[in-house]
């Protein structure tokens, strides 16, 4: 294996690159830490494939790498057979720069490997390149997309057949074949206009549209609600200056919204997000110009999605300030309301689940539960609520009503298999107008819901560690959790600890007592004595690890003290 320094000299005497990269590569060469950032490694392929900053380099997203990882990719489709490569990929990108450039780039390389390609003509939102995977029946899917993350990025997200992101096994053989292929000389590619021309690259659109808006308005509950607050309820859009622009207020309309109103400077497609620092919809110092226009308008209701339209964030107002409503409390509020519209309207089915990640509120658990409804949760990701999902739908066992997680993602229906901000917009808007024909915002609801259900508190904290010696420090700090895990956090007791890693369950004084039900992902799971949980991963995309605070309480400040006591306890963990 080269060195950084070997691997940089062999990009710049690359005759692939282009005389503008070369110029790049040039500028940094005595800089000798930016050279290691950008070669001391490959970016590493996963389950969500790759995600970088956009620089020429092994490290990072460019239009090397892109054809470096769809050849791999490209190779295990081929190696499925010739049914697999007939059947082909579907290809989409957001709305981030380099996205229309990368994206063909990736149709190119699969279809001189014999492979058929659909590719959108233009940006279009993440739940609809699932949607077009399972619709028209493909092997896979490719979207070019860097989710929520900062106008530096770029990523390459990919999807099975299922229409969910790549399980592990296909990744790995991602992984394995990138080793074996030089990422200058070992692709094959051919003509974009020339592949359009002999249909070996197949342009999609609007019919593609029209069939995910039609199963999208199929997930509409109670219309007559929606009607019957339609001349009064309000509604303020934003997508960030990305994918949510078209399809979202579409299906809003559709609901029958009357009075929609999106952010006219953030209707414009952009990549690099001029009005906002972060265009992410978890931010809720980004909706400013959103909260102008709702305080204009006299709107009761935010909504905000992300650049590739998967997660969505809502703020209510709350006398004359307008307030977030976290991906928690959301996710409990559309299963309270989903199951309750689908038992007024009969269009409940027989045994009906839902699905959450093991980080998100265990209210979720406590409202399902007490509904009659079976609930499940899983690691992180909705690949691996997808694969409960089909596993349900095996067995015959459970109808999937609903599946969310903490970070602002949520899934209906069976014609996608990711976060979907189109379907879940049209279904806040809905219940949205539920509440307002009984006088209430939905931050009534959810404080309607803890006193019916308990007060429960969830908080995430970030403990940011950037630079090459951050992977060192992460893997440090979680070692020294799983040797010598602390007896108290924040004061109280720790009676369990769930370890998802190699699935042992070891309880205080007696050690391993049980296994989890699932296993294989580096998860600490501390179950205090008052109810509360502590959990503890490293970010699979950034440099960070993430803990997450799910509080239990007897009071809203009761919960907000004992947050407040495992943040301070977090933060001393990070220095």
């Amino acid at each position: 294996m080269r060195n950084y320094k070997e691997e940089y000299q062999r990009w710049l005497d690359s005759p692939a690159l282009s005389e503008q990269e070369w110029e790049e590569l040039n500028g940094i060469a005595d800089d000798e830490k930016e050279i290691e950032s950008r070669f001391f490694a490959p970016l590493e392929f996963g389950t969500a494939g790759l995600r970088g900053t956009m620089k020429v380099g092994l490290h990072h997203m460019n239009v090397h790498v892109i054809r470096w990882a769809t050849q791999a990719f490209a190779n295990v489709i081929v190696a499925e057979g010739q049914e697999a490569m007939d059947k082909g990929i579907v290809i989409a990108h957001d709305c981030r720069l380099n996205g229309v450039e990368f994206s063909q780039e990736a149709a190119c390389v699969m279809a001189a490997n014999g492979i058929k390609v659909r590719i959108f003509d233009a940006l279009r939102p993440t739940p609809e390149l699932s949607f077009a995977v399972r619709y028209y029946g493909t092997t896979a899917g490719l979207n070019i997309t860097a989710s929520h993350n900062p106008k530096e990025y770029n990523g390459y997200k990919v999807y099975w057949s299922d229409g969910a992101q790549l399980p592990p096994q296909h990744a790995e053989a991602i992984a394995a074949q990138m080793d074996a292929i030089d990422i200058f000389t070992g692709f094959k590619t051919c003509d974009y206009a020339q592949a359009v021309k002999d249909g070996k690259i197949q342009v999609i659109g609007e019919e593609t549209d029209e069939a995910f808006l039609k199963e999208v308005m199929a997930q509409a509950i109670d219309l007559d609600a929606v009607k019957a607050a339609a001349d009064d309820l309000k509604i303020v859009y934003t997508p960030f200056h990305g994918c949510g622009y078209k399809l979202v207020p579409e299906a809003l309309r559709r609901l029958g919204i009357k009075h929609l109103y999106p952010v006219p400077e953030q209707m414009v497609i952009d990549g690099n997000f001029p009005t906002v620092e972060s265009p992410n919809p978890e931010n809720p110092e980004g909706f400013y110009l959103a909260v102008d226009l709702a305080k204009k308008v006299g709107s009761d209701l935010i909504i905000g999605t992300d650049p590739d339209s998967d997660r969505i964030g809502t703020m209510v107002r709350d006398g004359d300030n307008y307030v977030t409503i976290t991906g928690n409390q959301m996710g409990v509020l559309l299963l309270d309301y989903i199951i309750k519209a689908r038992k007024s309207t009969g269009t409940m089915p027989e045994n009906p689940g839902a699905v959450s990640s093991i980080v998100s509120t265990s209210m979720a658990r406590t409202v399902a539960e007490a509904n009659g409804v079976h609930f499940e949760d899983t690691f992180t990701g909705f690949k691996f609520m997808a694969e409960r999902i089909a596993s349900w739908e095996a067995a015959g066992s459970y109808s999937y009503i609903f599946a969310f997680e903490e970070s602002y993602g949520y899934m209906l229906g069976d014609y996608v298999r990711d976060k979907d901000a189109v379907t879940a917009s049209m279904l806040v808007a809905e219940m949205a107008a539920h509440y307002q024909q009984k006088g209430m915002t939905l931050l009534d609801a959810i404080n309607a819901l803890y006193e019916q259900y308990g007060w429960f508190q969830e908080k995430t904290v970030n403990l940011v560690m950037p630079g090459l010696d951050g992977l060192q420090k992460m893997k440090a700090l979680m070692d020294s959790l799983r040797s010598d895990p602390p007896e108290e956090i924040g004061g109280v007791e720790v009676i369990r600890l769930r370890d998802y890693l190699d699935g042992s369950i070891a309880v205080k004084g007696l050690g391993k007592v049980d296994k989890t039900p699932f296993a294989g992902s580096n998860v600490l799971y501390f179950e205090l004595a008052d109810g509360s949980s502590y959990i503890v991963r490293p970010s699979g995309t950034e440099p960070k690890i993430k803990v997450y605070l799910l509080v239990r309480g007897k009071s809203r400040e009761d919960c907000l003290a004992k947050a407040d006591k495992y943040r301070e306890f977090t933060e001393a963990l990070g220095k």
